[in-house]
């Protein structure tokens, strides 16, 4: 088995975030995932990154690395990086900043909001993992259609195809799962005559369960947004089919981050812990090297 898991940290934007590491961490001792893919990550010149500081203090020794595009307008003096880090608890032997296309806004629409977004992509343990976090205002979906074919591009790009798992994208797609968006990486929609499929984790365990992982009603962080839950925070895994003893299958997921360990809640969002079949696991010393 892999576990994966993934968190929009709200490491920047939302408040208490000093009290609020120290449950990211308390998580991530508690969940002992192999794999942790964090968004809304920061650093800048004058300010260490926010997932070095969760490393710091973890309990396992992680390899880790970050990638995000310039922040203007955060309301700090100095140039602010913001993006995702991946953690992994075997050496990262690759990795790379994508940044995301922004489209501009139809000419019936308002241009609104926008940000510099990013696809982060690390090779660890031969599995090619993927973190990105997609365009937040509701209505921008024109925006997130854009982006979810780019990153269907750029993974196909970039996976080791010998691998024994395929790819594994996580984070905040800020769409919910009957969107345009979420059913094309699903294999239920098509977007300009073209198609893909990935395993949308939650689904795939075939739980009634909502899964809601922005949730107003019950996560205090999130209750001045004023919007009903929702189902926005994915970890998708790419086609199993045809692989050696079904590594790659989806095998389990849950709420992650979600109840407090210290005190207070880990974020706006809550996160989410994947189980994902590999058989083949301990076969290699690149997979055990701890």
């Amino acid at each position: 088995m892999l576990r994966v898991a993934t968190l929009n940290a709200g490491s920047l934007f939302e408040p208490d975030w000093t009290d609020r590491r120290h449950e990211v961490v308390a998580w991530l001792d508690h969940l002992d995932a192999d794999i942790v893919c964090l968004q809304e990550i920061w650093e800048s010149p004058t300010e260490a990154n926010t997932a070095a500081w969760l490393v710091d203090r973890a309990a396992r020794d992680w390899h880790w690395v970050f990638g995000g595009c310039r922040l203007d307008g955060a309301g700090r003096p100095d140039a602010v990086t913001f993006g995702s880090a991946i953690l992994s608890r075997w050496p990262i032997d690759h990795h790379e900043l994508i940044p995301l296309p922004v489209d501009a806004a139809p000419a019936r629409q308002k241009a609104g909001f926008t940000m510099a977004l990013e696809l982060v992509h690390a090779r660890t343990a031969g599995i090619d993992v993927f973190s990105t976090h997609l365009a937040p205002p509701p209505e921008q979906a024109y925006h997130r259609i854009t982006q979810v074919q780019f990153i269907d591009e750029a993974i196909r790009s970039r996976q080791d195809v010998t691998s024994l798992l395929p790819p594994i994208l996580c984070g905040d797609f800020n769409a919910e799962p009957d969107s345009d968006e979420i059913r094309f990486l699903s294999s239920l929609a098509t977007i300009d005559g073209t198609s893909t499929y990935y395993q949308d984790a939650w689904r795939a365990t075939g739980t009634t369960e909502p899964g809601f992982t922005w949730d107003s009603l019950d996560n205090p962080l999130a209750a001045d947004m004023h919007l009903p839950p929702k189902r926005i925070d994915y970890v998708f895994v790419g086609d199993p089919y045809g692989r050696p003893e079904g590594a790659g299958l989806v095998i389990g997921a849950d709420l992650a981050f979600h109840e407090p360990i210290t005190g207070c809640v880990a974020s706006d969002h809550y996160g989410l812990v994947v189980d994902i079949r590999w058989p083949q696991r301990g076969h290699t010393e690149r997979a055990t090297r701890p």
